[in-house]
């Protein structure tokens, strides 16, 4: 087994679905290529380029199952790409010497690009499904927790109160943004590439553009504006959008893990036997889903690191950043589908505890909620006037002596203004959620709205 950790028998599992790797492997590669040739070869065939007794001979043996590999890789080797050693191999199988009309005015690039294109479809549909099935985790705790009270951190100190569903709702407007996001990346990057040596598609004289099209409709792709041959934008487009997706996650794992800390455990990962055990501490109930989604974001930013700098190409065919793309594409695929399959499992059985949320509310005995206060006292003394006079209360409870509220009807100025009830009710962190359910109802019901326009629409 490969020693890179995408493919390796221990790690492999945790960072990338089999259901991505099999998308990327050796054999579903060259299947994309054998898929290309027999398009061209069709696509041709009707346009009255090469016979058509040749194109349903080309498409007839283009089958992975035929490829003699130990050849294949050899011969790639030597040559630096694998496509004529394919081609080598495609020509041979059909009788009559038919497959001689394989890969007619094409060149390898063309092959490999369409072939890759075909490849990030694919791959977009499952990082789609990833995110829907996130979304729709993320609304149910959004919708479940929408005025279930909690700390919100700033710093990682106590600021104010908001609700989990908030929380929650934060992260999915972000899942949501990111869906839409892959929409509008498929017009740019769902192109053909098919434009010979140098791009001029000159081999094919009066009928490249028209091949060029009909090789198009046969995959399902748009025809580009012009030959892209080493102007990459769109496939580090792909990566940059994996790498806010990836980032996205990230954070969310970030979070729970914080969450997860010991001292605060408002939210666990699923409980899965074993999981997230230690091998000297039977306590541990360890964030592992969280890490793997933090890890992917590193390593997806890093991937697409590098196809920022595979967009400087030389001329009509790069000397080198080309082969970055091999690399960097399967590896920011596949760690991705590993941070995102996180994500899923991690928030469709996330462990939700309000009891401690409410706990750790009351850590500070009442701090949490002094701009309430300040903003209860300033009509009737003035804001600043208001600000000292809580900044004083919040000094003398910081020491210890009293708690908040304590300190408060201690005060002769706030005592001449409010009852206990009232100061009791402004000092409650549940009291103090501002417009966090009603931002997260409001986000949910625009969800709704579009996800049912959505479905009539298609």
């Amino acid at each position: 087994m490969p020693s890179i950790v995408v493919n390796q028998g221990i790690f492999g599992e945790m960072f990338g679905t089999d259901a991505m790797r099999a998308l990327f492997a050796d054999r579903a590669l060259v299947q994309r290529y054998l898929d290309v040739e027999a398009a061209l070869a069709r696509a041709q065939a009707r346009l009255g380029i090469i016979p058509q007794a040749a194109a349903a001979a080309i498409t007839a043996a283009a089958q992975v199952e035929r490829v003699d590999f130990a050849r294949l890789t050899a011969r790639t080797e030597i040559v630096g790409y694998p496509i004529l050693p394919l081609v080598e191999q495609l020509s041979s199988w059909p009788a009559d010497g038919l497959g001689q009309y394989s890969h007619w005015g094409a060149t390898t690039q063309d092959i490999m690009d369409t072939a890759d294109v075909l490849q990030l479809g694919d791959a977009l549909a499952l990082v789609d499904g990833e995110l829907v099935a996130i979304g729709e985790a993320l609304a149910a705790l959004a919708d479940q927790h929408a005025e279930t009270p909690m700390a919100g951190r700033t710093h990682l100190q106590h600021a104010l109160p908001i609700s989990f569903g908030y929380k929650c709702a934060t992260w999915l407007a972000a899942i949501d943004r990111h869906r839409v996001r892959l929409q509008q990346l498929k017009p740019r990057l769902l192109v053909v590439q098919f434009s010979g040596a140098a791009g001029t598609l000159a081999s094919l004289g009066e009928d490249g553009l028209a091949t060029q099209s009909a090789l198009a409709a046969e995959l399902g792709l748009a025809v580009p504006d012009i030959t892209w041959h080493s102007i990459r934008d769109g496939f580090a487009e792909a990566t940059g959008l994996l790498a806010l997706i990836a980032g996205s996650i990230g954070k969310i794992g970030y979070d729970i893990m914080l969450l997860m800390q010991t001292e605060i455990a408002e939210v666990l990962e699923p409980f899965v036997a074993g999981r997230g055990a230690s091998s000297t501490m039977p306590q541990k109930r360890n964030p592992i889903s969280s890490e793997m989604m933090v890890a992917a974001a590193k390593i997806v930013r890093e991937q697409h690191s590098l196809m920022l700098d595979a967009l400087v190409q030389d001329h009509e065919r790069a000397t080198g950043p080309w082969h970055v793309e091999w690399h960097a594409l399967p590896t920011a695929f596949i760690v991705a589908s590993g941070g995102l399959r996180g994500a899923r499992e991690a928030l469709q059985g996330l462990e939700v505890r309000p009891e401690a949320m409410t706990h750790n509310l009351g850590v500070s005995r009442g701090l949490i909620v002094a701009e309430a206060v300040m903003m209860g006292l300033a009509p009737r003394l003035g804001r600043q006037h208001a600000h000292d006079i809580v900044y004083a209360c919040c000094r003398t409870a910081l020491a210890g002596e009293l708690s908040f509220t304590e300190a408060l009807l201690a005060e002769p100025q706030v005592a001449a203004i409010f009852q206990r009830a009232e100061i009791e009710s402004l000092t409650n962190p549940a009291n103090y959620l501002g417009s966090a359910p009603q931002m997260t109802r409001a986000l949910l019901a625009r969800r709704s709205h579009s996800l049912t326009s959505g479905e009539e629409q298609s």
